[in-house]
């Protein structure tokens, strides 16, 4: 819950703002919150807000405002989108009030899932995130018949091949595996719970034995895309741009539409010591899937409402996300120089 300042902490902060930066140990990434911060329908901001006692601290470059607890969580909200994760994370990595250079970075999001991977309600650990942004793209009622989307690469004479083709970086980051698996095996066994409206929601997609297990945490890589894209063509793609674009190590599992963005920004700012890309941890839960069941039309799949409100995605971001955290800030004395492995 959010407290008024404590007379200790109230000077704990002036003096930091007039004298030294604030030392972060763990920013918590949220991407959209629906209406206000608190009180009302939960976004991705929200359960980390109300769950925490924490003080707000303005952010005029920010989309909303911070969020300190004395511990050193600092939460963010960068709104939707590529650019605006972009732009919302580099206003906070050179926000000169906060020391950011030993920070780990978790973005804790809901996202799009691919039926053939995992169930509604996974969490899902991303080592590779890639951009679905950066590509040539024809109209689908245009492409020619012996393609299977109108979706290349930068510089490609057709789908899924980078031969002869020119690249922006910024459309793969992998990231640094160690942590990754590190995050994994932490949370790994924890208990996600079931739900019974998207139990019965699942019930459809019967043609996808993964798409029907209970929820658990998983490694899977995402790909970032502003464009909130849908559909069995679509979701090839997506396959397959991700091992394109990895040389064959990555697998698609979910779909956001920020993460490229935040990655840009801290591995450019990490060139200047202020932040530590290698400290990234993407994780994201799935609200829904990115394809229709067998059966029904795209059209109706992608105006589908997500079950149980998506809640139990967001209370997946939270629950997985709070036990990296927790661990991180509680043995601060163990990885504050250098980040975890196995």
């Amino acid at each position: 819950m959010i407290k008024f300042l404590t007379a200790s902490f109230a000077l704990f902060l002036s003096c930091t703002f007039t004298q030294a930066a604030i030392p972060i140990k763990v920013v918590v990434v949220s991407m959209y919150e629906i209406g206000e911060d608190t009180g009302d329908i939960p976004g991705e901001f929200q359960f980390w807000i109300e769950r925490n006692e924490v003080e707000k601290i303005e952010a005029p470059l920010g989309w909303r405002d911070y969020y300190l607890r004395e511990d050193g969580l600092l939460l963010m909200c960068t709104g939707g989108g590529i650019t605006n994760a972009a732009t919302s994370a580099s206003a906070l990595a050179l926000d000169e009030r906060f020391d950011l250079s030993q920070a780990y970075w978790i973005v804790a999001g809901i996202a799009g899932v691919d039926p053939e991977d995992a169930p509604l309600g996974s969490a899902i650990w991303a080592k590779w995130i890639i951009d679905g942004d950066l590509a040539k793209e024809i109209d689908a009622r245009e492409i020619p018949e012996d393609w299977p989307y109108g979706m290349i690469a930068l510089g490609a004479k057709k789908p899924n091949t980078l031969d002869g083709g020119w690249q922006v970086e910024t459309v793969k980051f992998k990231l640094n595996e160690d942590l990754v698996n590190w995050a994994y095996a932490l949370t790994k066994d924890y208990s996600l719970p079931g739900n019974e409206a998207i139990t019965r929601f699942s019930e459809i997609y019967s043609g996808y034995p993964n798409a029907i297990k209970a929820p658990s945490v998983m490694i899977g890589d995402t790909m970032a895309s502003s464009t909130y894209w849908h559909g069995f063509a679509l979701n090839e793609w997506a396959n397959d741009w991700v091992k394109l674009h990895t040389a064959g190590e990555g697998n698609f599992m979910t779909t956001g539409m920020e993460d490229t963005g935040t990655a840009t920004a801290l591995q450019r700012i990490s060139k200047t010591g202020r932040v530590d890309f290698e400290r990234l941890l993407v994780l994201r839960t799935a609200s829904n899937f990115s394809t229709p069941p067998i059966g029904k039309s795209v059209a109706w799949s992608l105006n589908a409402e997500y079950p149980a409100n998506g809640i139990p995605a967001l209370e997946a971001a939270y629950n997985v996300g709070k036990v990296v955290v927790d661990e991180l800030i509680e043995n601060w004395d163990k990885y504050q120089e250098t980040p975890p492995k196995l």
